[in-house]
């Protein structure tokens, strides 16, 4: 049994759970520090949620940002990753559909989410949880 639960305060767990997972979503950025998710989970704006397993081993995590804009409350679901060991075990899904009811309690619009095309199981369930691929251009500027 998953379950999903809002990261309310950084610890030990949680840090070392970002530093195995981050490599398995990303391999360009590190994991972030302890001040980091700190800042994170202080953000009026985001909210980490982790799943866990009936040990309270942390089995995937993923970012919910809820912001307002002149047409609306938004949603964006970002850094989706469920550990490489507990993959098609539903782990993705309970993410997915605690951050769809918590963005539509909040009274968001839409939800955002981006996924790479070689993630073939992730949007697939993207698909099977109603997200429709979006007919725009993403642009990203880089700042360094």
């Amino acid at each position: 049994m998953t379950k999903i639960r809002i990261a309310e305060n950084v610890d030990a767990k949680l840090v070392e759970a970002y530093q195995k997972l981050t490599p398995q979503l990303s391999s360009s950025n590190p994991p972030p520090t302890e001040d980091e998710l700190k800042a994170i989970i202080g953000s009026d704006s985001a909210t980490i949620l982790v799943a866990e397993d009936a040990n309270g081993r942390i089995l995937g995590s993923m970012t919910l940002v809820i912001f307002r804009i002149p047409t609306g409350i938004r949603a964006w679901i970002e850094d989706v990753v469920v550990d490489t060991q507990a993959r098609g075990m539903g782990v993705g899904q309970a993410l997915n559909q605690h951050a769809i009811e918590l963005a539509q309690k909040a009274g968001a619009k839409t939800i955002d989410l981006t996924s790479r095309p070689s993630r073939e199981a992730a949007n697939r369930l993207y698909h099977r949880l109603g997200f429709t691929q979006r007919e725009t251009n993403v642009y990203r500027y880089s700042v360094d």
